[in-house]
């Protein structure tokens, strides 16, 4: 009879879930999946677009390729964590989504946010502090991995 009792019982709770299953997907908006996609590509393309003419401009101006690239990357996080202080960036990673988030300007947006909220707690506390709450792990992980390649590399070669 236990036994019974227990498998009545399982079957309730996956007929009550799956009620709720149907219920929430009533709710649940459906995503505009090539809309998106297509959003994120027309801005992260802009995004490029710009840091190319940027480039070939200091090129231009007698920059090697390689100087110029250092410049455009500068530019990018800069552009990026102003628009995360001035509260801009959260407003187009909405719109553009993957477009602005995946590039270089979504990383320097993901360590000045953390700051901005913990301003209150002082510069070395909360800025200090939080500024590398992502930057740290991200850094161990590629300096261990990093090592490690090295590593196989010596012994391999």
């Amino acid at each position: 009879m236990n036994n019974q009792e227990e498998k009545q019982n399982q079957k309730q709770k996956e007929k009550v879930a799956k009620h709720y299953e149907d219920y929430a997907k009533q709710f649940t908006p459906k995503p505009k999946y090539f809309l998106n996609c297509l959003k994120a590509f027309i801005v992260g393309g802009l995004i490029c677009v710009l840091a190319l003419y940027i480039q070939n401009l200091l090129i231009n101006r007698g920059l090697d390729e390689k100087t110029s690239g250092a410049f455009i990357t500068v530019i990018l996080i800069c552009s990026a964590q102003f628009l995360t202080g001035i509260g801009v960036f959260d407003s187009i990673a909405k719109f553009a989504g993957a477009g602005v988030i995946v590039p270089i300007t979504g990383f320097a947006n993901s360590m000045v946010a953390p700051a901005i909220e913990y301003k209150k707690e002082g510069i070395v506390l909360g800025v200090g502090a939080k500024l590398f709450s992502l930057a740290g792990p991200v850094l161990v992980c590629g300096i261990f991995v990093s090592t490690i390649i090295g590593i196989v590399y010596y012994f391999i070669i």
